[in-house]
């Protein structure tokens, strides 16, 4: 049995990491660790929480003495680091947390992993590092290789954290191995991101706020494409490399609501254009050619297939969560 240790696991990301690894795999035990704050739940782990395989502990990522009593007890063979801070908006009023959870946190884990001699420690990041890009370049990309250049103190959290991943491999030799995704939607999101937030007030009649235009645009990706590549890392990755991970489904942000309400029949007049937020990024859009090529990966879903099932998996679950 190969034990790994998930943490944030009651995410959105992490949470589906977890289905898919239990659902594929009956060798392996894992440990989902999380903080369970505002933007996490264990709801979505309902129907795995009896599974022989998988075992739930709250703790925070940020708490050394807390971390390493967990190693030394738990013995782990993998970790992936899913936990973070994530919301823009929330980093740009309140960056301290930020810091804390996703750059200290993964020093803290980090550390842990090379005491205790983990086989490999995956670190989980976002394209959001790269910065952005012009809308009007179609030809561009973000590749592994794009400097990091982030916009935010969330982006900029996470670039740091990536930077101190890659540091270990250098100086410690830590077995590491780093993903870089698109936007993530599918099912057990929360509700502060675009695309749950736009059903369930398009779901109540409410007037759906769009920053700026609408015209920024973001690759989207969908979630069971992201664990299915995040499973290839693990197992075939190479050692200190990153591997961008992006679905090739660009769409603007209006696109994307206008989606929504039409697959919802409501109408268009729920827009409310509102003042743009500061420092937002154009366009993100990976170039996933290393991963395709070197592991094989290629996205299942189509976005124009893929939303029209994450809508009405919110449509069906939205009593259960209370949204």
């Amino acid at each position: 049995m190969r034990k790994i240790l998930i943490t944030g696991g009651a995410g959105f990301i992490g949470s589906n990491f977890i289905h898919y690894i239990l659902n594929k795999y009956h060798n392996y035990k894992v440990v989902n660790l999380d903080k369970l704050t505002y933007a996490a739940s264990l709801k979505n782990l309902k129907n795995v929480e009896n599974n022989p395989n998988y075992k739930f502990i709250k703790g925070d990522i940020s708490d050394r003495d807390f971390i390493f009593t967990i190693f030394e007890k738990e013995k782990f063979d993998v970790v992936v680091n899913f936990a973070a801070e994530s919301h823009v908006d929330n980093s740009i009023s309140n960056p301290e947390i930020f810091v804390t959870t996703n750059v200290l946190g993964t020093q803290i884990l980090l550390d842990a992993s090379k005491k205790y001699k983990v086989e490999r420690f995956h670190q989980i990041s976002t394209d959001e590092v790269y910065g952005d890009l012009e809308l009007d370049r179609k030809d561009l990309f973000f590749t592994e290789n794009t400097p990091l250049n982030p916009s935010s103190p969330y982006s900029a959290s996470k670039a740091s954290a990536d930077m101190l991943v890659k540091s270990y491999f250098r100086t410690y030799n830590l077995p590491v191995t780093i993903s870089r995704c698109s936007n993530n939607y599918g099912p057990y999101q929360f509700i502060e991101k675009l695309i749950p937030c736009m059903i369930f007030k398009a779901l109540n009649n409410e007037p759906l706020p769009v920053y700026g235009k609408g015209l920024n645009v973001r690759d989207w990706l969908h979630v069971y494409d992201h664990c299915m590549a995040i499973d290839l890392i693990l197992n075939g990755g190479v050692i200190g490399e990153v591997y961008n991970i992006g679905g090739h489904n660009e769409k603007t942000n209006i696109e994307v609501v206008e989606i929504i309400l039409k697959e919802l029949k409501k109408p268009i007049s729920l827009i409310q254009y509102v003042k743009d937020r500061p420092g937002h990024d154009l366009r993100y859009a990976i170039d996933a050619a290393k991963i395709e090529t070197e592991l094989k990966w290629k996205a299942k879903y189509k976005f124009e297939e893929g939303i029209v099932e994450t809508i009405r998996w919110y449509v069906e679950n939205s009593k259960l969560y209370s949204f």
